[in-house]
C-alpha cells in the first residue's frame, strides 16, 4: 500500500497531539523552527545527519 508521505506525516501529527497533548505553542515553535532551519545553511547539515 502506498501512501502520500504528506499523509503519513498528517496523520502521525495528528495522533501525536492527540496522545501526547504537548502545549500549542510548542507544537508552532517546532514547526516554525524546522522551517527556518531548512532554509538557513544548516539545512544541508541536518539532512546529511538524517539521511
Amino acid at each position: 500500500m502506498d501512501v502520500p508521505l504528506w499523509l503519513a506525516l498528517i496523520v502521525v501529527g495528528y495522533l501525536g497531539i492527540k496522545l501526547t497533548r504537548p502545549p500549542w505553542w510548542l507544537v508552532a515553535l517546532l514547526l516554525l523552527g524546522g522551517y527556518l532551519i531548512a532554509g538557513s545553511f544548516l539545512g544541508p547539515a541536518v539532512g546529511s545527519l538524517i539521511n
